[in-house]
């Protein structure tokens, strides 16, 4: 990627330093809010799909499971809401934000029905461009671990 800056840098000393200027903060802090709205709030439009109903067949998915997973969800969400405005992340912090990022990033493909490359490709620019950012979020942190 010649001639353009990452936004995710591991540093010498183990934190991963985030660059991202205020237009991508705002991107992560819409995408962080509704993770966590969703989690609170059972009229949310995410709220059914962070919370799907369980499948007897599938033996990860029984209540127990489905339990922890909605506190881990709404533990990372909350912990990527408090780091926002960091400019360094540690680990932990790091991997809260690429936990939510993949939540908001799933959850809006399924709920404005993105499940093909061709809806993807048919939806209107504002939504495309906000899909390419979280995925380009997700992949620049992802190769930071």
């Amino acid at each position: 990627m010649v001639g353009r800056q990452r936004i995710f840098v591991r540093r010498r000393d183990g934190r991963i330093e985030v660059r991202l200027n205020d237009v991508g903060r705002s991107v992560a802090r819409e995408a962080f809010g509704h993770v966590v709205a969703a989690e609170r709030d059972p009229n949310h439009e995410w709220h059914v799909i962070l919370n799907a109903p369980i499948d007897p067949s599938n033996d990860q998915d029984d209540p127990v499971a489905t339990l922890n997973r909605e506190h881990d969800t709404s533990t990372n969400a909350e912990l990527a809401v408090m780091t926002l405005n960091d400019q360094f992340l540690n680990d932990a912090e790091a991997w809260a934000w690429l936990c939510t990022l993949q939540v908001a990033l799933r959850s809006t493909a399924i709920a404005n029905g993105l499940l093909s490359d061709e809806k993807l490709a048919a939806c209107g620019p504002e939504l495309l461009d906000y899909v390419r950012t979280l995925q380009a979020f997700l992949f620049e942190l992802a190769d930071c671990f």
